[in-house]
């Protein structure tokens, strides 16, 4: 879940097992209904279309990336921020697989 407690899986409208294609897909289908200039003329829903717009944006971003992604699914994304360098990214996924690898001999 994101820093807000929603499920990006759920912001995009797809499944947790989505493929890099379906995940795309959720993304523009979501991404034009809730662009905040489609809604510009309504006021009352302009504000929660602008919220929504960035919420779709940040699911994607982690979601179409398979590292943030892994780390997402591990529940660890809060652990990043966007300064953390390549190398922090890169031992959180070891970190991520190591687990996996455990979990599956268990």
């Amino acid at each position: 879940m994101s820093n807000a407690g929603t499920c990006y899986y759920s912001v995009l409208g797809i499944r947790k097992q989505a493929s890099a294609s379906e995940i795309r897909d959720g993304y523009r289908k979501q991404a034009l209904k809730w662009h905040p200039d489609r809604w510009s003329r309504n006021p009352k829903v302009a504000g929660e279309a602008a919220k929504r717009f960035q919420q779709i944006q940040e699911a994607y971003s982690v979601l179409s990336d398979k590292g943030k992604r892994s780390i997402y699914d591990a529940g660890l994304l809060g652990l990043l921020t966007d300064d953390d360098d390549e190398g922090f990214l890169n031992f959180m996924q070891e970190l991520v697989t190591m687990m996996q690898n455990v979990r599956s001999q268990c």
